[in-house]
């Protein structure tokens, strides 16, 4: 009876949002590529790279677990060295993602709607051995129809929000038995692991690794963009303070950009970058600019034969998806978006990964628990306002041992924590191992103990 309602209930909302996802898609672009993955629809291409073939399939939801699946596949590969790959997401800008970051024999595709005739079409057509989620984005047909069919489901890099977790336990009559499904689950802490249970996973699946997030910030320098190239094209010289705010969300672009023209005379040569979440979003950010009367120029408006002018712009707003890590290496100060003028938080790992002195507002929530660590070991500083947030920017530009120390206090975070990848892929191949698939040992290891079934 559950199924029955939530299959009405599903197909009226998809009727009514979808002409406002296909706005989002078309705004974003090439949404015509792979439009029909979306229900199941899959060409010959990966047919035939399937056939025959023990598969996995991983899904990231948008670009942010794409960091995080495309590590974990490189941790995966040399474990299950017989097993094909098949990488799903939601979003154009995460496939983008996906192409870019991983080589050609890992297969691509779009998420299917979760409507029981595109989910039973898309498991029939690639009949995985297992499925991972990264992070929690739950859809019962997809988790329904994988139980049914005898499929090993993971949950890895499992958090909750507080938000997230009320509304899965609101409606816990639909959700209690999608998440009992759950044959592993890899939770970033003990909060988030007594929620999962709490919502129906069931004790004994339930593994406290911590966030994949540390091992995933790095630069892979996989085509790495030349950003000092760039900035020396628009005339930003090799030692000039750069302050950078990093997945912005609207509102936040305004702030910084007041907060550089409090500054710059103050500090002669500062620029400022911004990279908004959404890069859809850059027109929008311009068109703040102009009216408080800061000269900018988009990223891609840069080539190689762009030449510094008198008129030099005092910020490069980046309307591209993908290289935001590469922009935080050249940063002098970094603020972390969605924090001040918006809720949630963005990812404060990978600037501090490369011992960047962060500054956030007090907004991180998506984050309890990694800014909880920054924070209690003085690897951050967490503002409460745009005049608290000018003076911690003023304080770092002009305090270059305060810089260091920041820096180097946020790079041990993020050192202490690393590990998690390597638990959860333990997790994955525990489960399988019991199965039909070879898992590889690891040095020194027996082989007979890492694939029984080879017995």
């Amino acid at each position: 009876m559950v199924r029955f309602f939530y299959n009405i209930l599903f197909t009226l909302g998809f009727i009514l949002a979808s002409p406002y996802y296909y706005m989002r898609m078309r705004r974003r672009g090439n949404w015509r590529a792979g439009f029909g993955q979306r229900f199941g629809r899959y060409d010959s291409k990966l047919k035939q790279a399937i056939t025959n073939r023990h598969t996995v399939w991983l899904h990231a939801v948008s670009v942010g677990e794409v960091n995080i699946c495309t590590q974990l596949i490189k941790a995966l590969e040399p474990r299950l060295p017989n097993i094909k790959f098949v990488v799903s997401t939601t979003t154009t800008t995460g496939m983008g993602e996906l192409q870019k970051k991983l080589p050609a024999h890992i297969s691509k595709i779009y998420y299917p709607v979760d409507t029981r005739w595109a989910v039973r079409r898309a498991l029939t057509s690639i009949s995985p051995r297992a499925i991972v989620l990264v992070e929690a984005e739950i859809w019962p047909n997809f988790l329904w129809r994988a139980r049914a069919s005898g499929i090993p489901t993971f949950l890895v890099n499992a958090r909750l929000s507080e938000r997230s977790y009320l509304g899965y336990k609101r409606f816990g009559v639909l959700f209690r038995r999608v998440f009992a499904g759950f044959d592993g689950v890899g939770a970033q802490n003990e909060e988030d692991a007594k929620r999962l249970v709490t919502l129906g996973c069931r004790p004994d699946v339930v593994r406290i690794v911590g966030s994949m997030k540390y091992d995933a910030a790095r630069l892979d320098g996989h085509q790495a963009p030349d950003v000092p190239g760039l900035l020396r094209r628009v005339g930003v010289s090799a030692d000039a303070p750069i302050l950078l705010g990093g997945s912005t969300h609207d509102g936040e672009e305004e702030i910084l950009a007041r907060v550089y023209q409090k500054l710059r005379d103050r500090f002669p040569g500062l620029f400022l970058i911004l990279v908004p979440r959404h890069f859809e979003r850059s027109r929008d950010v311009a068109r703040k600019l102009e009216a408080l009367g800061v000269r900018f120029v988009y990223r891609k408006d840069i080539t190689a034969s762009t030449q510094p002018s008198a008129d030099r712009p005092e910020c490069l707003i980046v309307n591209t998806t993908g290289e935001l890590r590469h922009f935080y290496k050249e940063a002098t100060v970094v603020f972390v978006g969605k924090s001040l003028a918006a809720h949630g938080g963005q990812n404060p790992i990978e600037p501090a990964a490369l011992a960047k002195p962060i500054v956030f507002g007090p907004n991180m929530e998506n984050f309890g628990e990694i800014v909880r660590a920054f924070l209690s070991t003085g690897g951050a500083v967490q503002v409460q306002s745009e005049r608290e947030l000018e003076t911690a920017v003023a304080e770092l530009l002009e305090n270059p041992q305060r810089r260091r120390e920041l820096g180097a206090r946020a790079l041990k975070v993020v050192r202490t924590n690393l590990g998690a990848m390597d638990r959860t892929v333990e997790m994955i191949v525990d489960k399988l191992r019991n199965g039909d698939v070879y898992v590889a040992p690891l040095a020194g290891e027996d082989p007979a103990e890492a694939a029984p079934s080879l017995k």
